[in-house]
């Protein structure tokens, strides 16, 4: 389909969407102060879009992000185009609602739902809302069955759920991004939906191209935003792809969501909230961007009337390996385990760097044997009297006999790195990693 017919398409089927949707107030421009924009006549909710008309003969997208008085501050959704005082405003009745469908399975779309993979128009069968749908809590089921990431120091030692909301912290560089592409090309789940938020350029190319190259491309969503974006579309490709995971999960199947990265969409949220005055608290952050983040985690999780199900996990990005960061803490607070990336092991070479002793799964403990556990606590146990004790060691202040806990960790240290480490495109199903962890570390090892 060649570009017009595509625009025509697309403008064609807008009217016909909008056909029956009520009256429509449209809305003038007033003022233009510090990127926000202030409409009068323009009585919708927050969250709701518009088209502005410029004085080019174009238009330009913008949502309500709060009100004046009796006018509505709106945010634009992209660059500043040539708007005048008086432009007109007309609402855009589909701007909270979200495409969904198979149609969408193996694309790479943008915020606002565009194709960007020039794969051609996106043919989508439902509509979802961005912000989710309300659901008694009660239909949130348990986490009660394992799933497998193919990451064995995950399956073995952080065993995680299917329903789980999982934060990834770590400071820069440490290897978050191949973690994550490890956890996409092996784990058991039907549809993976990833959103990249706030990333450069390259790395979004770069992530398709290397991290969804195998078979679960064609099973995977991904919506992609770069860092030069406006904030409200950061916020929107969040959402988005929020959405696009509560409709696979409301069909019934098991969907791994991940967000990459939950730092960036509180950055957004912070520029939103100072623009409109609000004042910073933590680290410069205004209370709607901490808000934000536990209202998109929750949406994640079990849903006991259908069966489906949402494992998310959320990349927290450490500002200088500040593990006590607004949003990191927030996170932690949330989510039902973390999982806590090392930059002294990633500098010894040890992928994925996991802190285990500092990293935890809330579920673990509900969800795997009594064996199983034993040898969770066992490495631990060993894992900690050697961290514990590292500047000991490293100043020879350490006489080996003091400590027979001691002695054992240092004697089984690079047994400890060598389970942890694993090859980028190496996948451990769960029953060998935990075969294997039972084997070393277990009742079985300890009697053999």
């Amino acid at each position: 389909m060649i570009p017009a017919q595509e625009k025509g398409l697309t403008s064609l089927l807008g009217r016909i969407e909008a056909i029956g949707a009520g009256p429509r107030r449209i809305g003038r421009l007033v003022a233009h102060d510090a990127g926000m924009l202030e409409v009068t006549g323009f009585n919708h909710p927050i969250g709701f879009g518009g088209t502005i008309h410029t004085a080019d003969g174009g238009t330009m997208k913008a949502e309500i992000a709060g009100f004046r008085g009796s006018r509505a501050l709106m945010v634009p959704l992209e660059s500043d185009g040539a708007v005048k005082n008086g432009a007109r405003v007309e609402p855009d009745m589909q701007s909270s609602q979200a495409q969904v469908g198979d149609g969408l399975l193996g694309r790479v779309i943008g915020p606002m739902g565009e194709p960007l993979d020039g794969g051609g128009p996106i043919v989508a069968n439902a509509l979802w809302p961005l912000a989710g749908k309300r659901s008694n809590v009660l239909n949130r089921g348990r986490v009660t069955k394992p799933i497998d990431l193919g990451v064995r120091a995950i399956n073995g030692l952080l065993t995680a759920g299917y329903g789980q909301r999982i934060a990834i912290a770590a400071g820069s560089g440490v290897g978050k991004s191949v973690l994550i592409g490890q956890i996409i090309a092996h784990a058991d789940v039907d549809v993976a939906v990833v959103g990249l938020i706030g990333e450069r350029g390259r790395e979004v190319s770069d992530f398709v191209e290397t991290k969804l190259n195998g078979p679960m491309r064609g099973r995977t969503v991904t919506v992609a935003v770069p860092a030069d974006y406006s904030p409200v579309l950061r916020l929107r490709a969040a959402a988005r792809a929020t959405a696009i995971a509560e409709h696979f999960r409301s069909q019934g199947k098991r969907v791994l969501l991940i967000i990459d990265s939950l730092t960036r969409i509180a950055h957004a949220q912070r520029e939103i909230g100072l623009s409109m005055g609000e004042p910073p608290t933590m680290k410069g952050y205004p209370p709607s961007a901490l808000a934000l983040i536990p209202r998109l985690i929750e949406r994640a999780g079990n849903d006991n009337t259908t069966g489906g199900s949402i494992t998310a996990l959320y990349t927290v990005l450490a500002d200088g390996g500040d593990m006590e960061d607004p949003v990191v803490d927030t996170a932690r607070a949330i989510v039902d385990g973390h999982i806590i990336l090392s930059r002294l092991l990633s500098e010894q070479g040890i992928f994925p760097a996991i802190d285990v002793g500092k990293s935890l799964s809330r579920v673990a403990a509900d969800i795997i044997s009594d064996e199983h556990r034993a040898a969770q606590t066992n490495f631990r146990r060993l894992w900690s009297a050697y961290e514990e004790n590292r500047d000991l060691l490293l100043m020879g202040a350490y006489r080996e006999g003091s400590d027979p806990a001691i002695d054992e960790a240092v004697a089984r240290h690079d047994e400890l790195l060598a389970f942890v480490r694993q090859g980028a495109k190496e996948a451990i199903p769960m029953d060998e990693s935990v075969g294997q962890l039972r084997q070393q570390f277990g009742f079985e090892s300890a009697h053999a």
